[in-house]
């Protein structure tokens, strides 16, 4: 598997959008420079998030960005995606694993350190951390301090991820965490010029950076 570019982690939320507007948002987050793509459905039934995940992926296979799966490795089979993302209370990163095989993308999200060692020790290929600031998708937000954030991107040798309520005006607050790079929703999804926003939001990434 090539390195993983997680300077710019995009995951989708379709309650935020009409739905004949979602998929020209995941085309203009990949025009603006996204390089992953989570697709995070969490009401789909099965039938739903599999005609969804197939359309989305013939986007960013036009793009040549991963397309990640939100915690259905069933789903993530099916239509050929280039990987998996789970949570804590979703299939453990192990069997995951075992099931994909070594040439697909796992990620875990990690709220601590012992989290973090575990989700490594299982053969998670990255981890997301947060939630930085309060945020507006209906995930339960449990927020994370900074410090926490930092001491997991020292413990694992592993790509880490900021999420949680994260733009372009506010990632400031990560300077020097060392992490490798933001999980961004609302700031592309709901967004006027979402290609704009998410060219924007890596440059204020590089710039966090230098």
């Amino acid at each position: 598997m090539k390195p993983l570019d997680m300077t710019l982690y995009f995951i989708t939320d379709s309650t935020c959008v009409p739905e004949d507007r979602f998929l020209p948002v995941v085309e203009a987050a990949c025009k603006g420079g996204a390089t992953i793509v989570q697709l995070r459905e969490k009401d789909r039934s099965t039938r739903e998030y599999l005609d969804l995940a197939r359309s989305t992926h013939e986007i960013t296979a036009k793009y040549g960005i991963p397309l990640i799966i939100d915690d259905r490795v069933d789903v993530a089979m099916a239509i050929g995606a280039e990987g998996v993302h789970v949570g804590q209370s979703d299939m453990p990163a192990c069997d995951a694993r075992r099931i994909l095989g070594p040439e697909k993308i796992v990620g875990v999200t990690a709220k601590t350190v012992p989290q973090a060692l575990e989700a490594y020790e299982q053969g998670a290929d990255y981890l997301g951390c947060g939630a930085i600031y309060p945020t507006t998708t209906h995930v339960k937000t449990v927020i994370t301090p900074v410090e926490t954030l930092k001491d997991v991107v020292k413990a694992v040798p592993i790509p880490v991820n900021a999420i949680g309520g994260l733009n372009k005006d506010n990632i400031f607050v990560l300077k020097g965490s060392g992490i490798a790079g933001i999980c961004v929703v609302s700031a592309i999804m709901k967004a006027a010029d979402p290609e704009l926003a998410t060219r924007e939001l890596k440059q204020a990434f590089s710039a966090l950076n230098s």
